[in-house]
């Protein structure tokens, strides 16, 4: 996984689909869910913490987004 899209096909293979609206919202469910199937160990630890990086990378792009405004 490199890109936000590529978490977003993850949670796509277990029947989440996320779009709130607000794209920083979005990416913020986005880690609920994979802490989610993380506990559940429905994903090994290696692809949780590559979609955690991503996730909060995108995370801080948003809020430097937002401040800009």
């Amino acid at each position: 996984m490199e890109s936000l899209y590529d978490v977003q096909q993850l949670l796509k293979q277990f029947g989440i689909f996320v779009y709130v609206g607000k794209r920083i919202y979005d990416i913020e469910l986005m880690q609920i869910e994979l802490k989610n199937l993380y506990e559940g160990r429905l994903i090994d630890r290696d692809t949780y913490l590559n979609g955690w990086r991503i996730l909060k990378r995108e995370h801080h792009i948003e809020e430097s987004r937002e401040g800009e405004q």
